[in-house]
């Protein structure tokens, strides 16, 4: 079972625009292998940090809308968006400490920034 909510073209503003919390979507697609092995860890980031951040899995086959006014060309491609902005984005199947790293430079919680 996924962690991961599924976002559709019609419901991305909703749930990631409009999130008040910052949001990781994982842009993929049924067919990419990258993209099969980055879902676990995209799992366990949501798991790992479940109530501090959202995470949401589009389908850019079924979600062409989405993924083009973000200028997705390559899957998998996981974009963090913060209070609507999109504001990093690590394109590629990344090990899961590079992913946190980067989501832990949003959350603000620790950080000496």
């Amino acid at each position: 079972m996924s962690a991961a909510a599924q976002v559709t073209d019609s419901t991305f503003k909703q749930e990631v625009l409009d999130s008040s919390v910052p949001v990781l979507v994982d842009f993929w697609a049924p067919w990419c292998g990258p993209c099969r092995m980055v879902a676990p860890v995209v799992d366990e980031i949501a798991q790992q940090y479940a109530g501090k951040i959202k995470v949401v899995k589009v389908n850019t086959d079924e979600n062409p809308n989405v993924a083009s006014q973000y200028g997705i060309r390559s899957i998998p491609t996981l974009m963090i968006f913060k209070e609507g902005q999109k504001v990093d984005m690590v394109v590629g199947a990344v090990p899961k400490s590079t992913l946190a790293t980067t989501l832990e430079k949003y959350l603000g919680s620790s950080s000496s920034s």
